[in-house]
This record gives structure tokens, sequence and C-alpha cells, in this order.
């Protein structure tokens, strides 16, 4: 097993204070290693929102994971990979794609897979907050 292979960054609703029945999935095969961030802005759509990466300092607040089996890494995110959308029947567009990122864990860097958006945030609005979970909540959504 690649040793990149192993580490996970979530943002949204794979996150624990989601309360997302894909958390269950998450816990039984990750173990949390801690808080995270990684370069990216966060945009409310009008369904959902979503993160994308950045060049800049913006900063997205999340947790890192890593696999608790590694033999079972490739299962596992192809699991993760179905429940984000990146495998799109044919003729329609991923909606998002897994991309091995730097993630910044109490000062240093890690890398890791983090699910981005893969469509246009064109009729989003930028969501300035770095937190998606305080966001939400903050606003009766969670």
């Amino acid at each position: 097993m690649e040793l990149t292979c192993r580490n996970l960054f979530v943002y949204g609703s794979l996150r624990s204070g989601f309360n997302n029945p894909a958390y269950g999935y998450i816990s039984k095969y990750f173990t949390l290693i801690g808080e995270a961030y990684v370069n990216g802005k966060l945009y409310q759509l009008p369904d959902f929102p979503v993160a994308v990466p950045s060049e800049d300092d913006s900063l997205i607040k999340g947790e890192l994971y890593t696999i608790k089996v590694p033999s079972e890494c490739s299962w596992a995110f192809a699991q993760l990979d179905d429940y984000e959308g990146v495998q799109a029947e044919e003729g329609e567009h991923p909606l998002y794609k897994r991309v091995l990122t730097t993630v910044l864990l109490n000062n240093k860097e890690e890398k890791a897979w983090v699910y981005w958006y893969n469509g246009s945030i064109e009729n989003g609005t930028r969501i300035e907050e770095s937190d998606l979970l305080a966001y939400l909540k903050q606003r009766g959504q969670l």
C-alpha cells in the first residue's frame, strides 16, 4: 500500500459533527487523528455547500483521519468515491474528485485525500467562515 493512501481529510458531511449516517462508515474504517486545515474555499450553492481547492491562504477547517487496516485502503476509498459521486454514470459529470492534497495538522504538513467539488461555483456564494460545520449551525441548518 502506498503511504499516501492511508489519510483522509473531511470538511463537510463526513465530519463527526454532521451526524450523517455515512460517518458511521468513516468511524468504522478510519481513526481520527485530529483537527486539521487545508487550502480551499467554501461556497453555498443553491442546493448544498461545497469546497474547492485554493492557491491563496484561504483555509478550510476539518478532520484528518487515517485508515485503521492498511490492506482495506483501496476498498474503503472505493466506497467513499461511490458516496461522493466520483464515478459518474455515462454522460454525467462527476460531482466530486478525490485529490491528494497537503493538509496542515498542528503546523505540520501531511498528505491526505480530499473530496473537492468538481462542478461550477458560478452560482455560489462564498462562505467566508473556514468551518462549514459552524457556518451551518449558525444558520440553523444542522
